[in-house]
């Protein structure tokens, strides 16, 4: 149920506004000055607010102001009796959603106010993937090893550098990929995200370059790859070192010439894309045993970043689980659990051969199988168990 605020020195016009507005099923509220209404403003959350602007002591403009300067951003619907083009201009210009006149036409405050829950729950929503798009780009840590990838991170991202990212499974490659994708000058572009290593070697080509319709039995239409589909933007290729040789050839052609031709077809397209490459496997090695070639490596590599196991930075770990802890709380609707320092000192001894995909998901198992507060011993019974 949608909770109003109604702020008015006249107790009539309150009255009238929240019988009208209970009618229609809302929760109000009323305030009888704007001191009021402020007061009740930081102290709760309102979905819209119905405020006078002709009051003693504080008027509405101020209060909505106030209210800005709280951090509230609930919409504010101006009311006045006294309605004029600049006072509704005012208003407006301070950050009000509408403004309306007494005595306020029903159906013109209805729709107001539904106008501004809209409003209101569009904003919500926007927070909350505001949240959701900050927590997956968090790297969390203090540690030299990290704060030297975040480092790198800032000084490459802004260029047009061609990056590739080394590390072992569970490190946070890809969460290095998206830093640099949202702090680079394309972060309004797209970000494609292809796993190599997941693509059957015999459609990794059409995956990448897309085909023509009718290139091969099941191609009944025609398909862009993930190089158009990333043109403006950036092209993330995880586990690279598992793409074929076919594959990588023209991969490398793509790179060298900006262009590409799609499977089935003789046309080239031009792109205009960043390629953001990872992989776990040691690619010079690679290049020796003729798995992967030389010419590519060279021009995925201009920036090297290795990302560190999380044995390389266990002082990182308590930061770790206590954003995990905050996150799985979130996910659960549950109140954040806690870890004694000795369950903490615990988990550093282990040795994380999964890195920090591992440590999720054993603090994941400890939420579900522990009590509100964690301790060493059951980190210890938990932590490297088959359930």
């Amino acid at each position: 149920m949608a909770k109003i605020l109604i702020i008015d020195d006249e107790k009539s016009i309150r009255s009238t506004l929240r019988e009208i507005l209970e009618y229609e099923k809302y929760q109000v509220e009323e305030a009888e000055n704007g001191e009021i209404g402020l007061e009740m403003l930081g102290k709760s959350d309102f979905d819209v607010v119905l405020c006078d602007i002709k009051m003693p002591k504080l008027d509405g403009i101020e209060v909505l102001e106030k209210s800005h300067s709280l951090g509230k951003d609930t919409p504010f619907i101006m009311v006045s009796a006294h309605g004029t083009i600049e006072t509704a201009v005012e208003a407006t210009k301070k950050g009000a959603f509408d403004f309306i006149q007494k005595p306020p036409d029903l159906n013109r405050l209805l729709l107001t106010v539904r106008n501004a829950l809209d409003q209101s729950s569009l904003v919500t929503e926007t927070k909350v993937l505001r949240k959701r798009v900050s927590k997956t780009f968090d790297i969390i840590g203090k540690s030299l090893a990290i704060e030297h990838v975040k480092e790198t991170i800032d000084k490459v991202a802004p260029t047009e550098a061609r990056i590739l990212i080394q590390g072992a499974n569970g490190t946070g490659k890809e969460l290095v990929a998206k830093w640099i994708h949202q702090k680079s000058n394309r972060s309004s572009g797209p970000l494609i995200e292809v796993n190599c290593a997941a693509i059957p070697s015999e459609l990794i080509e059409s995956e990448l370059f897309g085909h023509e319709k009718g290139a091969f039995t099941s191609a009944i239409k025609l398909r862009h790859g993930k190089f158009e589909q990333a043109n403006g933007g950036s092209l993330f290729l995880d586990e690279i070192g598992d793409m074929s040789l076919s594959a990588q050839a023209k991969v490398l052609r793509a790179l060298q010439e900006n262009k590409i031709t799609r499977v089935g077809g003789d046309k080239e397209i031009k792109v205009n894309v960043r390629v953001i490459t990872a992989t776990n496997k040691d690619l010079k090695q690679e290049i020796k045993e003729k798995k992967f070639r030389e010419d590519l490596y060279h021009r995925i590599s201009v920036i090297l970043i290795s990302v560190p196991t999380l044995a390389e930075r266990i002082d990182d770990i308590p930061l770790l689980v206590d954003k995990f802890l905050t996150d799985i709380a979130s996910e659960y609707g549950s109140t954040k659990k806690s870890i004694s320092p000795k369950g903490l000192k615990e988990l550093q001894k282990h040795p994380w051969t999964g890195n920090i995909r591992e440590l999720r998901n054993v603090v994941e198992r400890l939420v579900i199988m522990c009590g509100q507060d964690i301790d060493a011993k059951e980190v210890i019974q938990y932590t490297d168990v088959e359930m």
